[in-house]
């Protein structure tokens, strides 16, 4: 069934990714790696077959699983710098974040398919110690075929989401059977250290580690282009469908108000910047795309104003206004506006300038992004009543770390933190405070991986 599938999508997954992309997804989805020995370290040949050191391999699916390993390769490589570290993902943009945060040395590729000839074939050519997959990654001949050949298997940061855990039940059977070949399992949480056993593990292979999002440190640079800003700024992080209008529609309420107030948008996806650009654009709005300028430089606005502009039509800057961004240095400040963040793996850093983080995903749709990130920060975070996906915010309501609000309350919710910052500042140092706390799942993850890799 999977060949069948993979017969049928192979031509759109090939097309739909950008043409300097295409060659190397192909080769590598087929096994075909083209690993630079002096990455590893001692070099052995052939790809690391044999010789003193050995491979880590560690599979981050996408950017949010990549963000989380980041802390665990950074400790991998120090504890163990005569390895290789090979970092897989499956996404286009996981790609893209591994490549510019991974330690230096680490080597980026695709996840190969999922096919018994495939992996043998890899597995002969290269020498793995250690699988480490990050979340919940589930490949069941990937799973059996790294058993097979002796190599250990774990799951660390673990999470099932609801959904899921009720899927796997009805297949518990077949599920059972493909995690029997993981040797241990490492949960972000006790909620699915639970879950994971009802599916038919066995009890002393499950531990709760904790979440490895918690020991993901932000660049402690807040991006330079930021520090141009002028005013109050609300973060709309890791945005979803609709919520991107529904913000901004707050937003332009806000201002009648708090006139100098800021706003910046990150759409969770990258495909849909074009379709946020064109929303703001259809609204009127003062608004630029992060990507139109420098960190260097920064244009004076054209006349009339497009980015001071109280709801002028057409916000958006023209071509030939965008080539000046990167031309002029006469104009130094943002104020007054919305900033569509049209970048990838910026958001956390960006969060350090924000005055309020309001969190994607949970308005609409399910599930919602990572409050962490602005935690760390020490902002003051709302949420709407979709966060299944991170458990971790009923400690934060709890705690007085955040806030819970729906799409009708948004406006009074904002409204009211402008009003009382000293109120924002306690929030956001709770958030902090319990972010502090929960630090420590990294190295208790190192504790585990000793377990099955040599000290050499």
């Amino acid at each position: 069934m999977y060949i069948i599938a993979i017969i049928f999508l192979l031509p759109f997954e090939y097309y739909k990714r950008p043409k300097d992309i295409r060659k190397r997804w192909l080769r590598e989805k087929f096994g075909f790696y083209e690993l630079n020995l002096e990455t590893f370290t001692p070099p052995y040949p052939p790809l690391g077959k044999g010789g003193d050191g050995g491979v880590v391999w560690v599979h981050a699916v996408s950017v949010g699983e990549v963000m989380a390993a980041l802390p665990l390769l950074k400790s991998l490589k120090e504890r163990y710098p005569s390895k290789g570290i090979i970092l897989s993902t499956i996404t286009d943009t996981g790609q893209r974040l591994a490549s510019e945060r991974a330690p230096e040395g680490t080597t980026v590729v695709y996840l190969p398919f999922d096919i018994f000839l495939i992996l043998n074939a890899i597995l002969k050519k290269i020498r793995i110690e250690i699988l480490i997959v990050i979340e919940t990654e589930i490949w069941p001949n990937l799973f059996k075929v790294f058993k097979e050949n002796g190599i250990p298997l774990i799951l660390l940061n673990g999470r099932i989401s609801e959904n899921s855990f009720n899927g796997y039940k009805k297949i518990s059977f077949f599920m059972k059977r493909v995690l029997s070949y993981v040797d241990f399992f490492g949960m972000q949480g006790e909620e699915y250290a639970e879950r994971i056993r009802s599916i038919g593990v066995d009890n002393g292979k499950v531990m709760n580690l904790g979440n490895f999002k918690f020991d993901t440190r932000p660049p402690l640079q807040i991006p330079e282009w930021t520090e141009k800003i002028r005013g109050p700024v609300i973060i709309g992080g890791s945005t979803h469908e609709g919520e991107e209008e529904l913000i901004t529609s707050v937003y332009i309420e806000l201002k009648k108000d708090f006139p100098d107030i800021n706003l910046i948008i990150a759409p969770r996806h990258p495909e849909r910047f074009k379709e946020v650009e064109d929303m703001l654009s259809s609204k009127g709005v003062a608004f630029i795309k992060r990507s139109a300028f420098s960190t260097q430089h920064l244009a004076p606005p054209p006349s009339p104003s497009p980015l001071e502009g109280e709801g002028r039509g057409g916000g958006e800057l023209s071509n030939s206004q965008h080539s000046k961004l990167s031309e002029a240095t006469d104009w130094q400040t943002i104020k007054r506006m919305i900033i569509l963040l049209d970048t990838i793996g910026e958001l956390s850093a960006v969060y350090g300038r924000a005055d309020i983080a309001v969190i994607g995903k949970s308005f609409r749709g399910s599930g919602g992004q990572n409050p962490l990130e602005p935690a760390y920060w020490g902002k003051p975070i709302l949420c709407g009543p979709h966060m299944e996906n991170f458990p971790v915010i009923k400690d934060f309501y709890n705690e007085g770390a955040a806030l819970e609000v729906n799409e009708e309350g948004l406006y009074a919710k904002l409204k009211e933190l402008l009003m009382s910052p000293e109120k924002a500042k306690e929030i956001g140092s709770k958030a902090q405070q319990l972010y502090r706390k929960n630090t420590g799942a990294v190295d208790r993850a190192m504790e585990i991986i000793a377990r099955y890799v040599n000290e050499y």
